[in-house]
């Protein structure tokens, strides 16, 4: 998730876009850059400040694109920033994941075509400037050049000899276009326009925009003229930031669906029985001989973690256990060669996270690292990695990570589980569901506001019990630890075949239970813990598959979520109860973003 401004008019060009990308920091952080007509390209690593430092020399102009980076290929550096260029005449940014760029920088490379970078992006300007040399347009290079590429993608484009123009494409990655008195605005969402104009074009997937100063003429792929109808924003720049959302928690709760299929995609081979992964394909006989896999994590990290341990156990047929980080570290774990140790860590930088990492290299384990910033000391540290490309989270609650990472988990279980006995029809099963799950997450997101209303009713309890079995066991920690966190209510996550070791003492009308009762292999099970707590007179809410009658039954309150496999409902089932806890604090009138005595990155004991 990175974020592209570009303008061309009449008003300072730099200044548009250095105050764009700091009103865009937020998408990305790891480096930033910008291309003037007539000036020239500069880059820095770093936030928008060190790249303001390096521009404050450089000559203006009346036509520029610029690019904060969030990365996904390659580390942070000055070669990985954009804007990108090909031999100098073409300039571009990019959002997305440009999916084939492996066979089309193959295919360049032996062309003769030098590569800079070590990015997927790249390949874009050398592709315009290929078509270009062959005789096409400026335009009709583009035309023919995302025609090719597969993935999601948004792109500013400016050519060196066109001052008076640069195009905006959309495939899979949002971008607008501010209509300014003087000028026009193409930026990755409202935050940089807002300042500038409240009239918008939104571009649709598919879209192709030639931008001018004082107009703009959009096309698909296939060069038809298409119309878009302009909106006007109806909010400030500050909610610009956050998409129009109250909190920073609820917009990266609504990204959910497309961290989802950002997290896949690119990851599910063509016959859609196989799992791409270069991190673990490269490592392949290694994690051959794995024996054991123990996954480290910490927090919201640790319970997704052991959401991998059943899923790796039931889809790989390996022993898993799964370690609060703090502990591991301490315990003096037994880790041989033949231990997989998967790190997990949103910032890529939790400090008993990496150095479970360093005690398992130490005692010769394979390890992996499952995180979400490119260049951060657990990808750097590891032997292989993944990365989530969730995008960066700004809200300390961490929401859409927790999601990533058991999408990331179950296709890593899927890949270990091909090299063991996993059929493909068992693998192309669960494959097919998790690319079903971004549509069935948005239709949970359209009925939040049931979620809310049930989050006002208990807002002001003094604590509440969660419950679930199996899959949804680690599910009622993290909804505990939701709520907990943000809205400051006590609250316990159970194992519900614990209820009558201790916590059932706890139970009474004052004392509500939020059950996780979807309907999986234990699901008669759990509707009996139900009659328990409601017997002793507390208000059950309970998390059901659509269409339970059964359930309802038993609860005070239902919230539905769409049926799934066994091992895919803990996705799903995340999102309800973030909503739960974000808006239980809102009706408590609390700082949802920065709640008391916590950071967004633990990087101390």
């Amino acid at each position: 998730m990175c974020g592209i401004i570009a303008y061309i008019g009449k008003d300072r060009v730099k200044d548009v876009l250095l105050d764009g990308l700091e009103a865009l920091e937020y998408r990305g952080y790891d480096s930033a850059g910008l291309y003037i007509a007539g000036a020239g390209p500069i880059k820095a690593v770093g936030p928008v400040a060190n790249l303001r430092k390096k521009a404050a020399l450089m000559p203006d102009g009346n036509l520029g694109i610029a690019h904060t980076r969030w990365a996904t290929h390659g580390k942070p550096s000055e070669a990985n920033a954009h804007p990108h260029t090909g031999r100098g005449s073409i300039w571009a940014v990019h959002n997305g994941i440009i999916e084939n760029h492996s066979e089309l920088r193959q295919k360049l490379m032996g062309e003769g075509r030098v590569f800079a970078s070590e990015t997927d992006s790249e390949v874009v300007p050398h592709l315009i400037e290929r078509a270009m040399e062959r005789g096409a347009s400026f335009e009709d290079a583009v035309f023919e050049t995302v025609r090719v590429l597969k993935g999601a993608f948004g792109l500013a484009i400016a050519h060196r000899d066109a001052p008076d123009r640069m195009v905006a494409v959309r495939m899979g990655s949002p971008l607008v276009i501010g209509v300014a008195r003087g000028g026009r605005i193409i930026a990755s969402d409202a935050a940089p326009v807002i300042r500038h104009t409240r009239d918008v074009v939104y571009l649709k997937d598919g879209d192709v925009a030639i931008v001018s100063a004082d107009s703009h003429r959009i096309f698909s792929f296939l060069k038809e003229a298409v119309s878009r109808e302009g909106e006007t924003v109806p909010f400030g720049a500050e909610e610009a930031k956050r998409g129009g959302y109250e909190h920073f928690m609820l917009k990266e709760i609504m990204e959910g669906p497309e961290v989802l299929r950002n997290a896949i995609r690119g990851r599910i081979a063509k016959d859609g029985w196989r799992v791409k992964l270069g991190g673990l394909e490269s490592n392949d006989e290694r994690l051959r001989s794995i024996e054991r896999v123990v996954i480290a994590g910490c927090g919201t990290s640790y319970y997704a973690g052991v959401v991998g341990k059943y899923l790796i156990e039931s889809l790989a047929d390996i022993p898993v256990e799964a370690d609060i980080a703090s502990e591991l570290r301490y315990r003096e774990p037994i880790l041989t060669p033949k231990t997989l140790l998967i790190a997990l860590s949103q910032s890529g930088e939790t400090a008993d996270t990496l150095e479970a990492v360093r005690e398992a290299k130490r005692k010769g384990a394979f390890t992996l690292g499952i995180v979400n910033v490119v260049g951060s000391s657990i990808a750097r540290e590891t032997d292989a990695g993944i990365y989530n490309h969730a995008g960066p989270e700004v809200s300390v609650a961490s929401t859409k990570a927790f999601i990533s990472q058991t999408a990331v988990l179950a296709l890593v279980a899927l890949f270990l589980g091909s090299q063991r006995n996993l059929g493909a029809s068992r693998r192309k099963e669960v494959l097919e569901e998790l690319s079903a799950l971004p549509e069935k997450m948005e239709r949970i997101l359209a009925n939040r506001g049931l979620v809310e209303r049930i989050a006002k009713r208990y807002a002001e309890s003094g604590s509440m019990l969660y419950i679930g079995r199996k899959y949804m066991m680690p599910l009622a920690y993290e909804g505990a630890l939701k709520l907990k966190e943000v809205s400051y209510i006590h609250a316990e996550g159970y194992g519900a075949g614990e209820l009558k070791h201790g916590p059932l003492a706890l139970v009474s009308e004052s004392f509500p239970v939020f059950a996780l009762a979807p309907r999986d292999s234990v699901y008669e099970k759990t509707l009996s813990n139900m009659e328990e707590v409601r017997a002793r007179g507390a208000d059950v809410i309970a998390l059901v598959t659509e269409g339970d009658a059964e359930a309802s039954r038993i609860a005070k309150e239902t919230i539905e979520i769409p049926e799934t496999i066994e091992c895919l409902y803990p996705a799903l089932a995340a999102v309800p109860l973030q909503l739960f806890a974000y808006y239980a604090a809102v009706a408590r009138g609390l700082n949802v973003d920065r709640p008391r005595n916590l950071a967004k990155s633990v990087t101390v004991e």
